[in-house]
């Protein structure tokens, strides 16, 4: 999968990529022997990839988990899954294409499946509201989990939103009540619950379907409380100091590895997900595999407490004195 349209900071990897293109062309159209160039070529191009994703800055992962081309829950469903049949709607206002969900079977095995979805095009945007759900999208995700609890099956939830839907008549329908019964019940669930950070992980619109036993995260993926420039524009009252936000939000997959947020991070390809989409859904689903396998093992009132522990223990504080 090519991965235009391009970073500033991936132009040259590009431009390799495009050269490669061309010389596969011409030695196809010529019938000549190019295995030499393009061996230079792709070490060439492997080296490059390599150096810059393990140097990005904070805010550079920001853009890359943002990536156009980066693959999204449809994505993932159709390579690493099979066997995927979606249900719709929330069984009381209407049916919010921002979340998807449905059965499929991971390694033959059945699994719930809930993902956040966004779009290729302005088109699919609008329909998708550009992966930010209305409280009637987390109330078809907690349908769903509920479903998977009764028929005893395991959940997978793919986050991938800058944030639940702001919008006036997201709040009057119950857009904080949605997102707060969604973290109880995910804590109550007695079957193992996975999530995985596959993009951008914003605010309460993420934690929305993150309340699990483990969560994974893609390599280059970002989970933070509120995005760098909406930091900047609190902090610095201009997005401009969003570099300065991004380092402070340690957002990157990373970062919460060592902050003990997360619990394991998913390889991606030496380009970022967005440059081999099947390589990124093997390895997502190699992961996924070993840790249901492990959840499996425990029983469920076990797999609870360890869940709650897990949210108990996240975050560092200390009481005040009473002076």
């Amino acid at each position: 999968m090519a991965s235009k349209p391009h970073l500033e900071f991936e132009r040259d990897m590009v431009e390799l990529q495009d050269e490669i293109e061309r010389l596969l062309a011409l030695a196809e159209k010529k019938g000549i022997d190019v295995s030499g160039e393009l061996g230079e070529l792709r070490t060439k191009l492997a080296r490059i990839q390599e150096e810059t994703f393990r140097n990005l800055s904070p805010l550079e992962q920001v853009q890359v988990a943002r990536h156009p081309m980066r693959p999204y829950t449809q994505d993932y469903l159709d390579r690493a899954f099979t066997d995927w049949i979606e249900l719709h709607g929330d069984r009381s206002y209407r049916d919010d294409a921002a979340i998807v969900g449905g059965w499929a079977r991971l390694d033959g095995a059945p699994v719930m499946v809930i993902g956040h979805q966004k779009g290729r095009d302005m088109k699919e945007n609008l329909h998708r509201n550009f992966g930010m759900p209305h409280p009637e999208g987390y109330r078809k995700a907690l349908r769903l989990m509920r479903m998977a609890e009764k028929f005893g099956r395991p959940v997978v939830t793919l986050i991938d939103t800058p944030g639940a839907y702001p919008g006036i008549g997201a709040e009057k329908r119950g857009q904080a009540e949605a997102i707060a019964m969604n973290l109880r019940e995910m804590a109550r669930l007695r079957v193992p619950v996975i999530s995985v950070v596959i993009g951008e992980g914003g605010s309460g619109g993420a934690l929305a379907l993150g309340v699990s036993d483990r969560i994974l995260m893609m390599e280059h993926a970002v989970y933070s409380v509120i995005s760098p420039e909406g930091c900047a524009a609190i902090l610095w009252r201009s997005a401009e100091h969003r570099d300065k936000a991004a380092e402070a939000l340690k957002l990157t997959s990373k970062d919460l590895l060592r902050l003990e947020v997360v619990d394991e991070i998913v390889p991606e390809p030496a380009g970022g997900a967005h440059t081999d989409w099947e390589a990124s859904a093997e390895a997502l689903g190699t992961v996924l595999v070993r840790n249901l396998e492990e959840l499996r093992s425990m029983d469920a009132q076990e797999r609870r407490e360890l869940r709650w522990r897990k949210f108990e223990a996240i975050g560092a504080w200390h009481e005040a004195g009473s002076n």
